[in-house]
């Protein structure tokens, strides 16, 4: 029944072992039948103390059953010195991190820095033998995305992408229903994210309005939501892809202020679009021969979602759905060390998606379909 549908949405189906005795997606780390939970904890560095990474992944590492924060690194001293005192961690420098300081004191390591920094942070981390989880997208170009899951791969280390919506229970059974046919056959997608990145208290000074850091505007920071999950719910990838930006200049000269992209999955379409200025909107709809799913809320970290599903059975709505998916994404990760598992957001997920954002801003240049 539908009216059932969320009732287990707060159960991890990448630990459950019933999941594993009826066979879950290949690659989706779990427990095997009889197997034991694991011991101990993932150790994690925390690279890059923005905003973002202070307020919603350090509180979600400290929550975490199977990770917890043990080293910070940032380049301003005074926002060590006060991560320090309030987390019990130990925090030091680019420079000491380069260099091997503290490496007994961390297993992983999540990188949050601007975009282009990326590659040399995990590179450092790879040739120390830690694992990575790396903010999306994976950098400011194909070229140096591709570099950094080659050091990973050379190293032997896990790397996950930090699609943190794919291990949201909500998203994860949401796909389950998809898989089973609930919607019939998907044909057509549509995605919206945009928020005000100059609301608030933010001015023009940050980071992700330096195309040099950042690589990409409003695509490459919040239209890779609707575009990534839209792969994991259709289990498919992009063939072709067309698309267009535009900015108002000023703060925006640099980047793209808004853009909407066509995505072609060989079975289905995908229509998407982001921006950087208006009221925050964020949403992904999947349409099928036999019903629709949507979901409102669909990105923000710690967000409650709003889904609702028509079908042949009926229309359902529920609200208030979902968990922590910025804790749930540091336990799936530190799962998978620790038993050894693969990752569903792997670098190869994450390359996908930088070769398609890279093929809509060629079709922006010269206004025709790029084939994939």
């Amino acid at each position: 029944m539908l009216d059932d549908f969320f009732d287990d949405a707060a159960r991890r189906d990448w630990e459950d072992a019933e999941a594993a005795t009826a066979g879950t997606a290949a690659g989706e780390p779990h427990r095997t039948a009889g197997s034991t939970q694991p011991t101990g904890t993932v150790r994690l560095a925390l690279v890059g103390c923005g905003g973002y990474a202070r307020t919603v992944s350090l509180p979600a590492m400290q929550a975490a059953d199977y990770a917890e924060p043990t080293v910070v690194v940032s380049g301003d001293a005074d926002k060590r010195r006060r991560l320090a005192d309030e987390h019990g961690v130990t925090a030091i420098g680019y420079d000491e991190y380069g260099d091997g300081a503290a490496t007994d004191e961390y297993d992983a390591v999540y990188v949050a820095t601007p975009n282009r920094l990326h590659l040399p942070q995990v590179e450092t981390a790879a040739a120390h033998g830690k694992h990575v989880i790396c903010e999306k997208p994976l950098e400011a170009t194909v070229d140096r995305a591709e570099r950094l899951v080659e050091a990973c791969d050379a190293a032997g280390v896990t790397l996950m992408t930090a699609y943190r919506v794919q291990t949201d229970p909500v998203t994860r059974r949401l796909r389950e229903f998809v898989r089973a046919g609930g919607i019939g056959d998907p044909v057509r997608a549509f995605g919206e994210f945009s928020f005000s990145l100059l609301g608030g208290d933010s001015g023009p000074d940050q980071w992700r309005l330096d195309d040099e850091l950042a690589g990409g505007g409003a695509l490459y920071d919040v239209g890779v939501y609707p575009l990534n999950t839209a792969r994991f719910l259709l289990d498919d990838d992009p063939v072709a892809v067309s698309g267009s930006t535009r900015s108002s200049g000023d703060a925006f000269a640099d980047v793209d202020e808004h853009v909407d992209f066509t995505v072609d999955f060989g079975d289905a379409v995908g229509h998407f679009a982001a921006s950087y200025s208006g009221r925050q909107h964020a949403h992904l709809s999947i349409h099928g021969s036999d019903g629709r799913l949507t979901v409102r809320s669909a990105y923000q970290p710690n967000a409650a979602r709003e889904v609702e599903l028509d079908t042949a059975d009926g229309h359902v709505e529920f609200s208030g759905v979902g968990v922590d998916d910025a804790r749930e994404e540091f336990d799936y990760f530190a799962y998978a060390v620790l038993t050894g598992a693969a990752v569903e957001p792997d670098g190869a997920d994450g390359l996908v998606d930088m070769r398609t954002m890279a093929g809509v801003y060629e079709s922006d240049e010269t206004g025709r379909t790029v084939e994939l």
